[in-house]
């Protein structure tokens, strides 16, 4: 019974130490430039904040992202922003967390940029 145990207790910290991993890990950081087309909040029973911005001439090339709920600036500067240009800065988790948002991109700061398409 003691080894039995022992096994649960292990795979329990290894499944944590796995969570802690995807959750606090950052595979990459970086910016991304384009015009914000879309910013909503969606889902039925878990409410994600997801956006994209354009990123160029056709519309192939799209960069879509999550928001964390914590980030009410971002949020903020979002829903103010759309149809600017804007430079996301953002970090990459290693997988994507369904509660958390639909990508695995998360934006951490926004700013706007002089250009605006629609105007």
């Amino acid at each position: 019974m003691k080894i039995l145990t022992k096994i649960i207790i292990g795979l329990i910290i290894i499944f944590i130490g796995y969570f802690c991993f995807l959750y606090f890990a950052r595979y990459s950081e970086g910016v991304r430039a384009g015009e914000l087309v879309k910013f909503s909040s969606k889902g039925v029973i878990i409410k994600t904040w997801e956006g994209e911005i354009s990123q160029g001439v056709s519309d192939s090339q799209f960069f879509k992202f999550s928001v964390e709920d914590s980030e009410n600036q971002v949020i903020e500067d979002l829903n103010n922003l759309q149809g600017y240009y804007v430079k996301l800065h953002y970090f990459e988790r290693y997988k994507h967390l369904f509660w958390l948002g639909d990508t695995k991109y998360f934006i951490t700061k926004v700013e706007k940029t002089d250009r605006k398409l629609n105007k």
